[in-house]
């Protein structure tokens, strides 16, 4: 295994793999560098000296300035280096040549549910929506007793999705959650939904039904359960009508290529952007080549590379439409008194990221090189093929949820420091390191780390769609097994 890696030929900081000591020599590409002070995995070390007010570059690309004189074999971090970024940006558009050229559909076999308006799913599955956080409680005695009646079950599963929201709230507040719920309701992996009212609530069942807009009728139910006398008896009798429908629902043979994937990563670390992106990316890439369709997310975790996928973006309205985006996001900071650059987190940093450019850089590679499709509002739906960028913050279930309530029928989350954290959509855990996935075996899905060790990034990326495919086609991941599925809403308001 290599103990030192050097990203690229222009850079003047090197990634420890492994654990370096005081006073040994590494090999680092064709030189010989001696170390001066203990420097943990994931965290960086200066190839050569760098001196005050002078460039930090890892990637080929500039994540800070030096605020202190760095010798060479010593350590780089914040105490030493500083971000560059500063507020809302003028940008240019400046393309690429990014054509894509779209190949045979080669991409692995896979078993999946079709629905009648066309769109496929991973998952057969009940769902209770709330429409308000007051009618949690009443879901889960539903499910409680559904599951006395009827279990073992022929589908894949019934889940209740509680929230603390739906009332008390006013103008854009309300507004996504009930846009985030209806794309719940119609997300293809939930076979059946029942949307669960109280009746009070400011997120009125009458006003979420008039505007889901076209739904199957078939597969859904409504309760109010103010409107009834005994509402855990009227709600199984609903979910008891949608499993009927539902169990007549089989898996038909399909293309890996169908799938849409959200992209996204959480307790990065150092070898984030050396793993575990880079392997998503290359995924990505492979995907799109064969049809397939991609989400990234986490605006903030895109400032100090936004200008990277400017560049990528298929046409001048794309560009404006991210650049409204990236510079949205840093006035939301800024109208709330906040610092932008609030980033990377405590637990970032221990994993040896430096700077929000540091964090982004690698963050970034998890979209691979393919073209930017499209710009996706919080709240809006999947509607064209290829990478497409969504907005939404870097707070993890936030992502997670946006990501899933897009379209995306499963998370490839990528993680350094661990997380046992699940979505509404199955979310596979794609460790950055070996000693993560071995001391999280009931946490992480894959072992991105034996790209450092025992394995090639084509050896690698064979060994995972194969892993994409099962579970695709039904097996499931670590946060299903460990029964963690959540979602969370993104608030921005007040509340009453």
């Amino acid at each position: 295994m290599k103990q030192l890696i050097c990203l690229n030929e222009h850079d003047n900081v090197a990634v420890a793999v492994t654990p370096l000591e005081c006073g040994n020599f590494y090999s680092v590409g064709k030189r010989t560098l001696e170390v001066h002070e203990d420097i943990e995995r994931g965290h960086k070390v200066a190839l050569e000296p760098i001196a005050i007010d002078e460039p930090v570059v890892k990637y080929g690309q500039l994540i800070g300035t030096a605020i202190a004189k760095i010798k060479s074999g010593t350590h780089v971090h914040f105490h030493n280096v500083k971000t560059n970024l500063t507020a809302e940006l003028q940008y240019t558009f400046e393309p690429k040549n990014l054509n894509l050229t779209l190949k045979a559909d080669d991409s692995p076999e896979v078993q999946i549910y079709r629905r009648s308006n066309g769109e496929v799913a991973i998952r057969n599955e009940l769902w209770i929506i709330p429409t308000v956080g007051c009618v949690n409680g009443m879901a889960s005695m539903m499910v409680d007793e559904f599951m006395r009646r009827n279990a073992p079950l022929d589908i894949d599963g019934i889940y209740v999705f509680p929230h603390q929201f739906g009332c008390s709230q006013l103008g854009d507040d309300l507004k996504t959650t009930r846009i985030l719920l209806q794309n719940m309701v119609k997300h293809p992996n939930a076979g059946g939904a029942l949307v669960l009212g109280l009746g009070c609530e400011n997120n009125q069942i009458s006003a979420f039904k008039q505007s889901l807009g076209s739904f199957d009728e078939d597969r859904t139910r409504f309760l109010v359960c103010q409107s009834v006398a005994d509402e855990v008896e009227t709600g199984v009798n609903l979910l008891e009508e949608l499993y009927e429908q539902m169990r007549c629902d089989h898996r038909e043979a399909g293309r890996l290529s169908e799938v849409n994937f959200g992209l996204e990563c959480g307790g990065s670390d150092g070898l984030s952007g050396v793993t575990a992106n880079p392997l998503l990316g290359r995924a990505s890439d492979y995907l799109i080549e064969r049809g397939g369709t991609t989400v990234l997310t986490e605006v903030p975790e895109m400032f100090g590379a936004e200008q990277l996928l400017m560049k990528r973006c298929r046409d001048q309205e794309t560009f404006e439409a991210l650049v409204a985006m990236i510079n949205g996001f840093k006035r939301y900071y800024s109208d709330n008194n906040q610092p932008i650059y609030e980033n990377p987190s405590p637990g970032n940093k221990m994993g040896g990221i430096t700077t929000l450019e540091d964090k982004s850089l690698g963050c970034t590679q998890k979209a691979g090189t393919s073209r930017v499709e499209a710009i996706l509002d919080y709240g809006d739906r999947i509607d064209c093929a290829g990478l497409n960028l969504l907005n939404a913050p870097g707070n993890d279930a936030i992502a997670t949820s946006a990501l899933a309530a897009c379209g995306c029928h499963m998370i490839l989350f990528t993680t350094g420091r661990g997380t046992p954290y699940g979505g509404f959509v199955p979310t596979m855990k794609i460790s950055t390191n070996s000693a993560l996935s071995e001391r999280k075996k009931h946490w992480i899905d894959f072992d991105a780390g034996r790209l450092l060790s025992d394995a090639s990034m084509d050896e690698l990326l064979v060994e995972f769609l194969d892993l994409l495919a099962r579970t695709c086609s039904g097996e499931p991941v670590k946060n299903e097994i460990n029964n963690i599925r959540e979602m969370a809403i993104w608030k921005k308001g007040v509340t009453l």
